[in-house]
C-alpha cells in the first residue's frame, strides 16, 4: 500500500503552530515505554505555551480485535502516566483513548510497516481564547519567480490548488496551475520537487480518511494525485518526492467557514534542486 510514504512528523519548535503531533513505538505485544520514546515525552514536558495533550492509543492487527482494543488502552495511558507525573500547570491531559486496530497507517504488510502501527499518537494543541485564531505561513507562489532565483529547500504554495472534502480531486479550478507547473518541470529537467499534502478539520488523527480509498492517509493521496499527473505529462517520477503533512501546518486554525476549509485542502511544493 502507497500509504508506507507517509511518516509522521517529531518537532518542537520555538513558534508553537496551531497543532503538533509526536508518535512513540512500542514492541510487538508490548505496552512499555523504552528509553527513546521517554526522551522524546521528556521533550513535550519543557513545551512552556498553555497547552492541551490528547493521547490515542494504536495496535497492529496481530491479535483479535478485543484484544487490540485493550492494548492500545494500555499503551495510551502508559503514556498518560508518564506525562501525568512530570507536566507543569501549563499543559492540560485531556484525553486518553485507545482505538485498537481501526486507525491502521500503513498495511502491515512487513515487520517495518507493522512497527509504525504499534504506537501513540500524542495531539499537542494550543489553548485559544475565546475567538482567537491563527493563520499559518503565506509562501509565495511558485510562479512569482525564475527557476533560478529561488532557494534550494524553499517552500512555495500551488495557487488554486484545493480539493474536495475528504478526497483525492482536486476543484476545477486547478487545472491551470497544474498545466502551468507541468509546463515549468518540462522546461527545466534538473528540477526536483517534494510535494506536500494537507487536510483540515480532522483533528481526532494525523491525517484524514480518503474516502475512495479508505485509507487515513489523505494528505499524502492528495500530493500523489498531483505527482501521477504530472508522470503523465512525461516528467520522471524520480524528480518528485510526495509526502503528506496532515492536518499539523493548517493556512487558518480553527477553520470557521467553507472557505477555512478549502483553504487547508491544499498541496504546496519544496524547491529539493535546480
Amino acid at each position: 500500500m502507497k500509504s508506507a510514504h507517509l511518516f509522521l512528523l517529531f518537532f518542537i519548535c520555538a513558534t508553537f503552530p496551531a497543532q503538533m503531533l509526536t508518535s512513540v513505538y512500542f514492541e510487538h505485544d508490548s505496552y512499555q515505554l523504552n528509553q527513546e520514546s521517554k526522551r522524546k515525552l521528556d521533550s513535550l514536558i519543557q513545551l512552556k505555551s498553555n497547552l492541551k495533550f490528547r493521547i490515542f492509543g494504536n495496535c497492529d492487527i496481530s491479535g483479535t480485535s478485543e484484544y487490540n482494543k485493550i492494548l492500545s488502552e494500555n499503551r495510551a495511558r502508559t503514556v498518560s502516566k508518564y506525562l501525568q507525573e512530570k507536566v507543569g500547570n501549563n499543559i492540560k491531559l485531556e484525553s486518553t483513548i485507545g482505538l485498537g486496530e481501526e486507525k491502521q497507517i500503513n498495511d502491515n504488510s512487513t515487520a517495518e510497516l507493522r512497527g509504525k502501527n504499534r504506537r501513540v499518537d500524542v495531539f499537542i494543541d494550543e489553548i485559544f481564547v475565546s475567538g482567537e485564531r491563527k493563520s499559518g505561513v503565506a509562501f509565495a507562489s511558485f510562479f512569482s519567480m525564475k527557476i533560478s532565483d529561488m532557494k534550494v529547500g524553499a517552500t512555495f504554495s500551488l495557487p488554486n490548488v484545493n480539493f474536495i472534502g475528504g478526497r483525492h480531486i482536486w476543484l476545477s479550478s486547478a487545472e491551470k496551475t497544474l498545466r502551468k507547473l507541468s509546463f515549468i518541470l518540462i522546461d527545466n529537467p534538473n528540477v526536483e520537487v517534494e510535494l506536500q499534502g494537507h487536510i483540515c478539520c480532522d483533528y481526532d488523527n494525523f491525517d484524514g480518511e480518503d474516502l475512495d480509498l479508505k485509507t487515513f492517509n489523505l494528505s499524502w493521496t492528495r500530493a500523489n494525485a498531483i505527482k501521477e499527473y504530472l508522470v503523465k505529462q512525461g516528467i520522471n517520477s524520480n524528480r518528485i518526492k510526495v509526502t503528506g503533512q496532515g492536518h499539523l501546518n493548517p493556512v487558518v486554525y480553527p477553520e470557521k467557514t467553507e472557505d477555512d476549509l478549502t483553504k487547508n485542502r491544499r498541496v504546496e511544493i519544496v524547491l529539493l534542486k535546480k
